[in-house]
């Protein structure tokens, strides 16, 4: 989507351009009235006397007669099913008695559409019905409640009004900016495609995404899940940066796609080989699974239980060259840890537990010291059995292959307290069935690179759910990435379709290269998988972000404030931040969020707790402050924890 003017015709030419020469198939600009309009038509004759043909969506909100007007110019017309004919939301509340009553009152959006649909019709126009969670009107939430039902009711009642003028050239999108509300609203709007026998394409994408790293695991989350269900016709990753940049993780996603689908020959072996299974999930009712946490024993001088979380996991995978006393220190740090004194404690963000192949050496005491220290922080130390039974260490955690582990009936090696198995799923479901009787701590789901993940994994669920068993499951994710933004996307993908899904209860990620070429710190590691499990509605472990991408109404610049705002506020776990460039969707992303901070005319922008307009026309240059002001009002700030001074070793050395 552009985010220039659109009355600035010659910079939006050139930013068209620029997206067109990266390899996009369409491109989005703003039409807020008539001037806009009109511009429309200059951008579109511009670009075909440069010799452009890329095709023009006019994103339209409020304005139906404006819209048919556009229309002249551009291919494609986006409405908004929740502002289109119902104007600006104002969260008032109706009562209906009954479907009669509501269904009734859908008069005025046929008499505002259908002027539309006769033009696009006339026209060979393409529509985008995208009903957005955030922009629902006042007249859906009152009776369907902010729900993905009424995204879809929304979106289907204007679908009803184009099939009545035998209109068809139209698509659907249902986009939110949480990835599990932007998942189920498109399951259930394909199920109920299923059941009126229709096959509109699909328009997918997160709305309100964010940036960076963070922007690309929401989309992949969501999209990525979608995909994966073979839903999806167009692809669209909403970040809060220039839109060029959004080329590569769109064409990334529909290449892993690609890649999945039972056309690929290497994909249909993969998926055929996987034993045959029932698939049992509800797309109406998705509820995640939760095993149970390992709990503390009382003569055991861990406390085993704080290994996992019950909010959902993050394990780092550590060599023993970390322990080494010139880099113990910023291993903890790495890993997530508090120190006083150079002693580790957990934090909020600490790695729940650590894998390591390999041990220090045992007679490496400064090594074995440092991976002592971090056990007494009840971080819990993973290690293969066979590796344990060379070199004992007291209060490790075993690892053996499932079928291993049934062969020796889970006895442990010596100074080990508790057992974890890894599962391939090319394993039976007898064999499945016996973590029952072996009651290991977790499981860690490897899966065999031979078979499908996606459904060697859902498989394994079924088992795990059909027998009624509750060992947490652990998604190992082994990779030989480079790129930040690719491993994003990888992971957000791969892990985020089985956890969207209520399948999994943490994540171990592990790079396969050498320990002298590895690419990303056990730091960035660890953070990525808090954000998958952010992303994912689990754990959340730092100030959750709502940004817009900005687009031609945008009112102030919206990359600098986020990046301001981010950095003021971004240490504020389990609090969340709308930050929008316009009223558009502003309101309707308050439900979602905590507080929020929404342009409304230049130079200025309201705040919000929640739904509710607390300070109105507060200067650009003062709204940051006010915002911070605005959290403390609610007791929900927390000052920011200052850095660690470092110590110097002799201070640190503790015997």
């Amino acid at each position: 989507m552009a985010t220039t003017n659109t009355a600035d015709v010659e910079q939006t030419i050139e930013q068209v351009m620029r997206c067109a020469d990266k390899g996009f198939d369409l491109v989005r600009i703003t039409v807020q009235g008539r001037r806009e309009a009109n511009a429309a038509k200059a951008i579109r004759e511009g670009l075909f006397k440069k010799g452009y043909d890329i095709p023009l969506c006019a994103d339209m909100h409020f304005q139906p007669k404006v819209a048919i007007m556009v229309a002249e110019a551009v291919e494609k017309i986006r409405i908004n099913p929740g502002n289109f004919a119902d104007g600006t939301k104002d969260f008032e509340e109706y009562v209906y008695e009954n479907e009669a009553e509501y269904v009734k009152e859908r008069g005025y959006l046929t008499e505002a559409m259908i002027p539309l649909v006769e033009k696009c019709k006339e026209l060979n126009r393409c529509m985008r019905i995208g009903t957005n969670h955030g922009s629902l009107s006042s007249r859906v939430l009152s009776y369907y409640g902010d729900t993905p039902r009424g995204m879809v009711e929304s979106a289907i009642e204007f679908a009803d009004i184009c099939r009545s003028q035998d209109f068809h050239n139209f698509v659907f999108s249902m986009k939110a900016s949480n990835p599990l509300v932007m998942v189920q609203s498109y399951r259930l709007l394909a199920a109920e495609m299923y059941r009126l026998g229709w096959d509109y394409p699909l328009h997918l994408g997160v709305t309100e995404a964010g940036e960076g790293e963070d922007g690309r695991m929401k989309s992949a989350i969501g999209i990525g899940t979608l995909l994966a269900d073979g839903l999806g016709d167009t692809v669209r990753v909403s970040l809060t940066e220039d839109p060029e940049f959004e080329y590569e993780p769109c064409s990334h996603l529909a290449d892993m796609a690609a890649k999945r689908l039972v056309t690929n020959e290497d994909a249909k072996k993969r998926q055929d080989a996987v034993k045959e299974y029932t698939d049992t999930r509800d797309i109406t009712n998705i509820k995640r699974r939760v095993g149970t946490l390992p709990e503390n024993v009382e003569e055991e001088s861990v406390d085993a239980s704080q290994f996992l979380n019950r909010d959902g996991s993050v394990f780092s995978v550590v060599i023993p060259e970390m322990f080494k006393p010139g880099n113990v220190q910023y291993l903890y740090k790495d890993l997530g840890c508090k120190t006083a004194v150079g002693m580790p404690f957990k934090d909020i963000a600490t790695s729940d537990s650590i894998f390591m192949r390999s041990l220090p050496d045992a007679k490496d005491e400064d090594s074995m010291l440092g991976l002592k220290r971090l056990m007494e922080s009840n971080v819990g130390v993973l290690v293969p059995a066979e590796v344990l039974e060379k070199q004992p260490l007291q209060n490790a955690v075993a690892v053996m292959d499932l079928k291993d582990a049934i062969e020796k009936d889970g006895k442990l090696p010596e100074g080990a307290i508790r057992l974890a198995v890894t599962i391939h799923g090319d394993e039976t479901e007898e064999e499945i069935q016996q973590l029952s009787n072996l009651k290991p701590m977790t499981a860690l789901l490897q899966i065999s690179p031979e078979l499908s993940n996606l459904h060697a994994s859902r498989r394994v669920f079924e088992i795990l759910k059909s027998n009624e068993i509750e060992t947490p499951v652990i998604h190992v994710f082994q990779t030989d990435i480079t790129d930040s933004s690719d491993l994003a996307l990888q992971i957000g993908t791969k892990i985020g379709a089985l956890i969207n899904d209520g399948y999994g209860d943490g994540v171990l990620v592990e790079q396969t290269v050498g320990p002298d070429t590895m690419p990303f710190s056990v730091d960035f590691l660890r953070q990525t998988s808090f954000s998958l499990l952010q992303g994912c509605r689990m754990r959340n472990t730092k100030t959750e972000f709502v940004s817009c991408p900005s687009c031609g109404r945008t009112l102030f610049d919206l990359q600098e404030t986020t990046a301001k705002i981010q950095d003021a506020t971004g240490h504020l776990p389990g609090v969340t931040v709308a930050v929008m460039g316009c009223i558009v969707n502003g309101p309707g992303e308050m439900a979602d969020a905590d507080f929020g901070y929404v342009g409304t005319i230049p130079g200025k922008v309201d705040l919000y707790y929640g739904k509710e307009v607390i300070k109105k026309n507060i200067p650009n240059d003062e709204a940051v402050g006010e915002l911070i002001g605005l959290i403390k009002d609610y007791d929900m700030w927390q000052d920011k924890p200052e850095e660690e001074e470092e110590q110097k070793e002799e201070e640190i050395a503790v015997a």
